[in-house]
């Protein structure tokens, strides 16, 4: 990627930062100025101090030094500290707008996306952009004010001299052009590879219990290995180039050191030039290779923050499948009327709709159940009520509003949900069910008590203040999935969506937990997904799907009447349980 390119698209990000750059860019020009001048002083050591054995100039001589000495720290710290706040600056900013981005990606588009990459991408590459947007350029800056002081005053001490030893630079350019084409793809690949170990990690890592349970570990330390193996090579690669390009670049500087050095004494010997002179020239000389020899190095940055630019702008770039409309309508709190009308869906690549023309109608205060075999869609429609996909046809209404019409934040404010996989952070069992609503303790007891989840949540060790562990690990499945449930119902939404909220309970805290919404339901909405039909047997309609269709609705007494699809999974349900429980006992 050009550099042009990676200025043009994270600039904004330093936008902010703009009087401290200034400050900045003097402290910069600032510093080689006082080297410039130390390095001066050097001459008038020897050749006034020195070679006559005057002692009279050196108080003189001496305080001179000590005021560019301490000037020198003050402005060095001062340019020290304004790079390190507005890199870090401008890091958080970036990093955060790229957080920001990727919140706002479909999940599609994430689940595309290994999670160990995009954090390598969120963590290093953004890193490296920042050394080259921000410290590289000041880098850059600075190598260039050097170069041009110091070459300044090499014309000035001894012009000829001084074209002697500029014969050098072309040769530093040359060296540096072509080792950087080499190094070009090394960096690239280390950046890739770098995002796969840290996705591998993270993977084998979050599923640690399935990794034992299947005697993987060791398969799962090949794997990270071979993935380490890939940076390994990619660095070595990068090593070699560097280590060649080192010897080089002191070569081409011993060479022109030697010359000056050889040319030097014989000006010396003719008078055109003094001892000072001459030493200082060589001073002048050491710091105009140093910066040269930087500006040779800046290249690997360069080509590091290409890479790196790559990989972030890759996600960057990658719009949200659902976004706010231009014009968004109002809404308030809702009163709670949800319509699906004719609503098809099928999922990017899928040979067949998800949905196919679904349609059914919510009221306040009652209760909808879409059940149905699995793969029929009924999560589906989960995620489309909280606008996670839009439809492909049909339209799906909240009081009379196309849900298309509105703000992402004033749907999910108004239709909370109960997600199909049970999702906790790793804090407490009260930050985890007042995540989304900031609720305080006393409210998040009464989803717990409604969710049946109190009597087991005051018997562990902290109470409330448990921590849960990642995942919800130190639960059971039917703990976390309750704590889910409070999570849900703390919302307090005038939709309220349960996609199996039943998931890891036996039939006893099944049960438990239906009679408890029932009775505290009030005037909501709701809608339950659920496999299991005798949970859902006490709904004011029943929708069944069958392949993404509507194969039936009505009350659970209707559809057994009716003797269609719903009758025959109730009776294979009910064969089952009627095996299983014997078993169990």
């Amino acid at each position: 990627m050009p550099v042009r390119e990676i200025v043009r698209r994270f600039w904004p990000d330093a936008r902010p930062y703009r009087p401290l750059l200034v400050v900045g860019l003097v402290l910069v020009a600032v510093l080689p100025l006082i080297e410039a001048a130390q390095v001066w002083m050097f001459k008038v050591l020897v050749d006034e101090v020195l070679v006559p054995q005057d002692l009279g100039a050196l108080p003189a001589v001496v305080a001179v030094y000590v005021t560019l000495t301490l000037v020198g720290g003050l402005v060095s710290f001062g340019d020290e500290l304004v790079a390190a706040w507005i890199g870090e600056r401008f890091l958080l900013s970036l990093r955060t707008r790229f957080f920001a981005h990727v919140q706002r990606l479909s999940l599609d588009g994430l689940g595309k996306r290994r999670l160990g990459d995009l954090l390598s991408r969120l963590t290093s590459d953004i890193q490296a952009i920042e050394s080259f947007v921000l410290s590289g350029v000041a880098d850059g800056l600075s190598a260039f004010l050097r170069i041009a002081f110091f070459t300044a005053a090499l014309f000035y001490l001894q012009w000829q001299l001084a074209l002697v030893s500029l014969v050098v630079a072309p040769l530093f350019w040359i060296s540096a052009r072509h080792f950087s084409r080499l190094i070009k793809h090394a960096s690239r690949e280390k950046r890739r590879r770098s995002g796969s170990l840290a996705a591998v990690a993270e993977e084998s890592l979050g599923n640690a219990a399935l990794v034992r349970a299947y005697g993987r570990e060791d398969g799962e330390t090949d794997r990270f290995r071979r993935e380490g193996e890939g940076i390994v090579r990619a660095e070595l690669a990068a090593t070699r180039i560097r280590a060649l390009f080192s010897p080089l670049v002191d070569l081409i500087e011993l060479g022109g050191g030697l010359l000056v050095i050889g040319l030097g004494t014989w000006a010396l010997a003719n008078g055109t030039i003094t001892l000072g002179g001459l030493l200082a020239f060589l001073a002048y000389l050491a710091l105009l290779y140093s910066p040269v020899r930087d500006l040779s190095s800046l290249t690997t940055t360069i080509f590091a923050a290409a890479a790196a630019a790559e990989r972030v702008l890759e996600v960057l770039d990658e719009s949200p499948a659902v976004s706010d409309p231009p014009r968004p309508k109002r809404l308030g709190r809702a009163q709670g009327v949800l319509e699906l009308d004719e609503v098809t869906f099928r999922y990017p690549g899928a040979s067949r709709p998800a949905l196919a023309g679904v349609s059914l109608r919510l009221e306040p205060g009652a209760t909808v159940a879409v059940v149905g075999p699995s793969g029929a869609g009924k999560s589906t429609l989960a995620q489309l009520l909280l606008r996670f996909r839009d439809p492909d046809a049909g339209s799906i209404r909240l009081d009379g509003i196309d849900l298309r019409e509105l703000r992402l934040t004033d749907v999910r404010a108004n239709v909370a949900v109960l997600l199909q996989e049970t999702l906790l952070f790793d804090a407490s069992v009260y930050e985890n069910i007042a995540f989304g609503s900031g609720a305080d303790l006393e409210a998040v007891v009464w989803a717990a008590r409604t969710a049946e989840a109190h009597d087991f949540v005051s018997a562990l060790p902290d109470g409330y203040e448990t921590r849960v562990g990642q995942r919800g690990r130190s639960l059971s499945g039917g703990q976390a999935r309750r704590i889910a449930v409070a999570r849900a119902l703390l919302r307090d939404s005038p939709v309220l969506v349960l996609d199996e909220p039943y998931t890891g309970l036996d039939a006893d805290a099944a049960e438990r937990l239906g009679e408890s919404l029932r009775r505290h339901a009030g005037n909501r909405a709701t809608l339950l997904v659920s496999h299991d039909l005798a949970a859902v047997a006490h709904a004011d309609e029943l929708v069944v799907l069958e392949d993404g269709r509507v194969a039936e609705r009505g009350t659970q007494r209707e559809l057994l009447d009716g003797g269609g699809l719903y009758a025959r999974l109730w009776q294979l349900q009910q064969c089952g349980r009627a095996v299983v429980e014997p078993v169990l006992a």
